[in-house]
């Protein structure tokens, strides 16, 4: 077996293959000029603004002379989820590159498992973080053991560093997944599919950042991530052994649940609790939304995402249950076999035989 040759074939700088093949290194060094304006006086006013988080709110307790730092949202959060968008295109490259393909390597998918496989092993990870960051936050802040925080007290506009922290990231990510569209190539029927996921989140995210809805989203992307995270796992492990498909049963069931689950938190939290809060009325100042259009808005907004994932998901069941009716009636089927009757009419008809030497041409070529 010959030993294969390298290319050291590079493509013309600021070309279209140029910047695909080396837009981690691109990036990497964007980001490096705003960590470096730190260091200097002249630019850090303005590096500070894209690497940490803005609007900073010190609070003295009543109990005590403990200070508490709490964050409020503004217009320089843009740019701080610009540079955090950056360190995600950084990490997506970190992942694919010293990760999954050298996972593809050894499996040798082809070009459509290939995608799946790159495409659930990068949302399995952000997931993952996600869903125990998230958990972490929940527990830390009381969510869960006291449901009616989600809507008590609002408008929720101060946040601790953590929780802004997580909106921020979560901003960036699916920011980030935008050029990734580029930077992976990805197929033009496959385009409009990605451009959909991606805006449902950045609305929902973004909604809830902007309308001081921060609880209740935090406790239904922890909720939907965790959902996420078992069906892609599922599908790696589906990859790695097609007859384990048992991850996907599991999915089914939670998939099902969660829907109900976040319809009834968010008609409790948003139909119920805040329409019966005492604060009523649009106040953009004390960044008070709670009017009814608003609330109508929301609620709307999230049955009509709910409704349009169970279609989805309908469709997928009964896609791969039609597949499976195939493969079962492909199996069933019986392989049709030559008789002993079609031997002897195809020998009447002058059929040629395997043994050819008994023929009688070949018996009248042999005695002439």
């Amino acid at each position: 077996m010959g030993i294969r040759k390298k290319t050291n074939k590079n493509p013309p700088v600021f070309s279209h293959e140029f910047i695909i093949q080396n837009h981690a290194d691109i990036v990497s060094c964007v980001a490096m000029v705003f960590l470096l304006g730190l260091m200097f006086e002249v630019t850090a006013k303005v590096a500070v603004i894209f690497v940490t988080v803005q609007y900073n709110v010190t609070i003295t307790s009543n109990e005590g002379p403990e200070e508490t730092n709490f964050f409020h949202h503004g217009l320089k959060d843009l740019a701080t989820v610009f540079f955090y968008m950056l360190v995600a295109i950084i990490m997506h490259a970190i992942i694919q590159e010293y990760v999954l393909d050298k996972i593809n390597r050894r499996m040798h998918f082809s070009k459509t498992k290939h995608s799946k496989f790159n495409e659930s092993g990068q949302l399995s990870a952000f997931y993952l973080c996600s869903c125990v960051w998230g958990a972490s936050i929940l527990v830390s802040e009381h969510f869960l053991s006291n449901p009616a925080s989600l809507w008590e007290d609002y408008p929720h506009t101060l946040m601790l560093f953590q929780m802004k922290l997580f909106y921020i990231c979560q901003m960036g990510y699916w920011l980030h997944a935008l050029p990734e569209l580029y930077f992976q190539k990805t197929k033009k029927e496959d385009i409009l599919r990605q451009l959909v996921y991606i805006s449902l989140y950045l609305v929902h995210i973004g909604g809830a950042y902007l309308l001081n809805l921060t609880r209740l989203g935090l406790v239904l992307l922890v909720l939907h991530y965790f959902v996420e995270l078992i069906f892609h796992v599922s599908r790696l492990v589906y990859f790695s052994n097609e007859n384990n498909q048992a991850g996907f049963t599991v999915w089914a069931i939670l998939f099902v649940l969660g829907r109900l689950l976040t319809l009834s938190l968010s008609v409790l939290a948003i139909g119920f609790g805040l329409a019966g809060s005492e604060q009523q009325g649009l106040d953009l100042s004390l960044g008070n939304f709670n009017v009814l259009i608003v609330r109508i808005t929301v609620l709307v907004a999230i049955c009509v995402t709910q409704a349009f994932m169970m279609w989805k998901f309908i469709n997928f069941q009964l896609r791969r249950w039609r597949e499976h009716a195939q493969t079962q009636s492909m199996k069933k089927k019986p392989v049709p076999t030559k008789s002993k009757s079609s031997k002897k009419e195809n020998k009447a008809n002058g059929a040629v035989t395997s043994n050819a030497a008994d023929s009688p041409r070949a018996r009248k070529e042999k005695s002439s």
